[in-house]
């Protein structure tokens, strides 16, 4: 009996069980669909052995399928471009797209070499100034090189993320008021159907008249044509936020309410404790849909104002009308719809952290 309980006490470790693993592999793959990689999920059951005819179904639904339309897609595309002629020559196809991206990229990287050899120059004749005169007046200068397509695309991300915070801001507590108050929703409702509809590109030659007449320093923080983009995306894209927090805190369940009365809390901690945390569901997908019309009012609003962003961009190709436009235009094309769908992905991440009813 002895040797046997010694045995037992000297054996290994159990290793952790499938049991254990599938689960921890599952949370992984719910948190990968966030991402839109809900693929992962029937992948990794398929793997394991669970269901495999289901699980194989599945991942033809959400993989083999998208993939196929993509596919056929792109191979409709690369017959068809080649019929249709323009001023500029056909229609670029796949493979001359795919080129300008190379090129776009290695244009990226050779003006960042160039950067880099600058500062390097400059800091070398910085360092001599100070060895030869200690009190010497050292001047940083900024590189001055063209913008490449990637800083296109940093600033036109900037721009619109400023907009969405402007637009975040004044949407969230106009919607609380007009939820909780029917008076302020009869005072903004008809404001917000006249507003609602503008285009920006009525927006934004009042925006430029109104930053140039009031956006006046020596030092600017900002330059106007990035305030000017920037506001006209916060005039679009405010109304979905204002719209979907008005109804969810208009929805609220009248006991929550009653409850808050009963314990005699003041309006901000209502609104804090209360009409928030139920109205969340409702604000995220205002966001979502906020953001999604703030990333496709941005290029117009870039073009005219000319913010050096993706906008700016597409412009500047069609005016160029080189034989590589088109398809420079093209990749500016799936380069948006991509980062829509990645800041789409991104805002539901962040409403699956804070509520329950997040949908795909």
């Amino acid at each position: 009996m002895t040797s046997l309980s010694q045995a037992a006490g000297n054996a290994p470790a159990p290793k952790p069980t499938t049991a254990v693993i599938v689960p921890v592999l599952l949370k992984i793959a719910a948190m990968l669909s966030v991402a839109g990689l809900g693929w992962v999920a029937p992948l990794i059951r398929l793997a394991i052995g669970d269901a495999p005819r289901q699980q194989a179904a599945e991942l033809w639904r959400q993989l083999g399928i998208p993939m196929l339309s993509i596919g056929l897609f792109l191979l409709a595309w690369g017959v068809a471009a080649p019929q249709v002629q323009t001023s500029l020559g056909a229609i670029p196809g796949p493979a001359q797209v795919w080129e300008q991206v190379v090129v776009l990229a290695k244009d990226h990287v050779a003006e960042r070499a160039k950067a880099d050899a600058f500062y390097e120059r400059q800091d070398k004749r910085n360092a001599q100034l100070r060895s030869e005169d200690p009190h010497a007046e050292i001047k940083i200068r900024k590189y001055t090189g063209k913008p490449t397509y990637v800083d296109q695309i940093w600033t036109s991300l900037q721009t619109v993320f400023m907009g969405f915070v402007l637009a975040t801001i004044i949407a969230v507590p106009l919607g609380v008021l007009s939820g909780l108050s029917k008076t302020a929703q009869a005072a903004m409702n008809p404001l917000i159907q006249i507003f609602k509809p503008v285009s920006p590109l009525a927006w934004l030659p009042l925006v430029t008249m109104v930053v140039s007449a009031l956006y006046v320093s020596d030092t600017p923080i900002f330059e106007k044509s990035f305030l000017n983009s920037a506001i006209t995306v916060t005039l679009c894209s405010l109304w979905s936020t204002l719209i979907n927090t008005a109804v969810g805190v208009a929805s609220i369940d009248k006991d929550l309410m009653n409850v808050g009365r009963v314990l005699n809390l003041s309006w901000f901690t209502t609104v804090r404790k209360l009409v928030l945390p139920s109205s969340l569901p409702y604000i995220f997908t205002g966001l979502r849909l906020s953001l999604g019309v703030g990333w496709m009012v941005l290029i117009a609003a870039e073009m005219l104002a000319q913010n050096p962003g993706l906008g700016k961009f597409v412009w500047d190709e069609f005016q160029n009308g080189s034989s590589q436009s088109l398809a420079k235009i093209m990749v500016a094309v799936f380069s948006i719809g991509i980062i829509g769908f990645l800041l789409d992905r991104l805002m539901f991440a962040l409403q699956s952290m804070f509520t329950f009813s997040a949908t795909r």
